[in-house]
């Protein structure tokens, strides 16, 4: 996975001079804590949990990791055509939920620093291949990273470096969706 090698090592270093987890949905973000407990706990992330549990990944996210996860907002979700969520998580769609939720996971631990570092050692962007073979694309826009994904959807991250017991969060505020 040479898209994230170098993050490992290098998140390490990042994570150790994280002075403070931010607060995220209204709910402190414990780094002792997984990232299902910890998101869990946000109220800007109760579609999200609910996906999850539905696509039953919850135990696999709350394994040792480490995961990088693009953590995608209630107001993402809703930002979707209609009846999207509510057809996902049926239990039907199970398959399909479980792709575009692994498109919001790297298997690896990645922070904002390492992920400018690479967009800038790449010479602006930075391809990055998530979990559900989605392959996302990293930038920086206006000073804030952005995602865009296999059908040309932008999401910015808002929240960044929310350390976990087993990777670290990103708050995204769009959907990212697996090419069709």
């Amino acid at each position: 996975m040479k898209l994230f090698a170098t993050a490992a090592a290098l998140a390490l270093c990042a994570g150790a001079a994280l002075a403070e987890n931010p607060m995220v949905g209204g709910a402190a973000m414990m780094a002792d804590m997984n990232i299902v407990e910890n998101a869990m706990n946000s109220a800007d992330h109760t579609t999200l949990v609910a996906a999850v549990q539905a696509a039953g990944l919850a135990e696999t996210l709350m394994g040792e990791g480490p995961f990088t996860v693009f953590a995608p907002t209630n107001e993402a979700f809703a930002a979707l055509p209609a009846g999207t969520v509510d057809t996902l998580l049926m239990p039907e769609n199970k398959e399909a939920l479980t792709h575009v939720l692994l498109c919001h996971v790297v298997g690896a631990e990645a922070f904002s620093t390492d992920i400018v570092g690479m967009i800038e050692a790449d010479g602006g962007s930075h391809q990055v291949e998530t979990l559900g073979g989605c392959m996302l694309t990293a930038a920086m826009q206006d000073g804030m990273v952005t995602l865009t994904d296999e059908q040309g959807r932008t999401a910015t991250v808002t929240i960044a470096d929310v350390d976990q017991s087993n990777g670290v969060i990103h708050v995204i505020d769009s959907v990212l969706l697996p090419a069709m």
